[in-house]
């Protein structure tokens, strides 16, 4: 079975409260975007997993696609597989591309094994392997919050936009991007602004990691001050970086280019 996991955008992003489990709430609005990996799941003799195209960082025994399958082979019947990932979506990014590898996996596995397993059942495995990978099961816009893992229905729809992510090849961890910012209550939650026009985004929308980040990497709000003078209706950092993404009315320029080490993706929403 071959299947093509792919990434997701933060429109909007409020880290709202420190938690007494070390992680922290947030409001945010997930929407997913068509930059994908391509993962295949094959029946073997025995357990394989197996990556090409951007290197997988870590010793692949611990690797989230792993840890999915074995997830689900605790509680379920399931034979050794051979697991081959080709990896696109760049690492430490703010795209959730691990994560939606590894909610592909149980997607995946419990199709073609046929386990009959429910959204819900499939969202509380993802949430056990990692805070957003939950939102890859139904992969559809929705408003998260709590530590990014439970979800409001939202019906957001950009058809009409394209979009642009840049990733300059800057790795953020997760533990620097948390360790660097300031919870805050919203004085309005997330569903509003974004029901407001899209045009007054960049007046109300905004990621709080770009207040803790972009002072220690200058090229960040660079390369979001370019798309909007390319045309950008809304332009943000994703997640805790650092990818950077441009909305556009219509189609993206044809003259934005960037530099050729910078990984990219264009097309329509």
């Amino acid at each position: 079975m071959l299947d093509f996991p792919n990434a997701k955008l933060n429109i909007g992003l409020s880290i709202t409260a420190k938690r007494p489990d070390g992680f922290h709430d947030l409001q945010s609005c997930f929407y997913p975007v068509k930059w994908c990996d391509a993962l295949e799941i094959l029946p073997a003799t025995e357990e394989k997993f197996t990556t090409s195209g951007l290197p997988v960082p870590g010793d692949p025994d611990v690797n989230l696609c792993l840890k999915a399958y074995r997830l689900l082979k605790k509680e379920h019947d399931l034979p050794p597989v051979h697991m081959h990932l080709h990896k696109v979506i760049p690492m430490g990014a703010g795209l959730g591309g691990g994560s939606s590898d590894a909610a592909f996996v149980l997607r995946m596995l419990n199709q073609q094994f046929e386990l009959n397993l429910s959204v819900d059942e499939l969202q509380n495995y993802a949430r056990q392997l990692g805070s957003d990978c939950a939102f890859f099961i139904e992969n559809k816009p929705v408003i998260a919050v709590e530590k990014g893992d439970v979800f409001q229905p939202f019906e957001l729809d950009l058809s009409g936009y394209s979009c642009v992510v840049v990733y300059p090849g800057i790795h953020i961890t997760t533990a620097e991007a948390y360790g660097n910012v300031l919870p805050k209550e919203p004085s309005c939650g997330i569903g509003l602004l974004l029901k407001q026009d899209v045009r007054v985004w960049p007046d109300i929308l905004k990621n709080d990691f770009e207040e803790a980040l972009f002072p220690k990497y200058p090229e960040l709000p660079q390369l979001k001050e370019k798309l909007y003078k390319a045309g950008a209706v809304y332009a943000a950092m994703t997640g805790s970086g650092s990818a950077i993404y441009g909305l556009f009315k219509g189609e993206v320029p044809a003259d934005l280019v960037f530099p050729d080490h910078y990984l990219l993706w264009k097309g329509l929403l």
